[in-house]
């Protein structure tokens, strides 16, 4: 079975991680669910408005979005029962980080992208 990824903060901009991370776990063979409220596709994939549109069952959620917008979705990535969640460069603070833990999810302070053994420099801009 597929294993299945949540981007939050996925985007249609080829220049950001957040699409740079659709690209590389769909190359990387998982079911990758993209959420962003502003898209309807992203790389060919649907997009899911937010963490509650999104189908389980999820084993990552990868957060491409600012700390202060990570922390109002905290109870929508627990209810997903995901096994880690990767707070990817830039999306990190130390309060995001203990309100996670205190929901107890796994939390993973690296960029997931390079995790599954792939770089962001392999995904062109264009």
């Amino acid at each position: 079975m597929k294993k299945t990824i949540v981007i939050v903060g996925a985007s249609a901009d080829r220049r950001k991680y957040g699409n740079k991370a659709v690209r590389a776990f769909r190359d990387g063979g998982w079911t990758v669910y993209p959420v962003n409220p502003k898209e309807v596709s992203i790389e060919g994939l649907q997009c899911y408005p937010t963490l509650r549109d999104v189908p389980g069952p999820v084993d990552r959620v990868s957060l491409y979005v600012p700390p202060s917008v990570g922390k109002t979705l905290l109870d929508d990535i627990a209810a997903l029962h995901p096994k880690e969640v990767f707070l990817n460069p830039g999306s990190e603070d130390e309060e995001l980080i203990r309100e996670a833990e205190s929901r107890g999810l796994n939390v993973i302070q690296a960029c997931s992208i390079v995790n599954i053994g792939l770089r962001p420099d392999m995904y062109p801009d264009v």
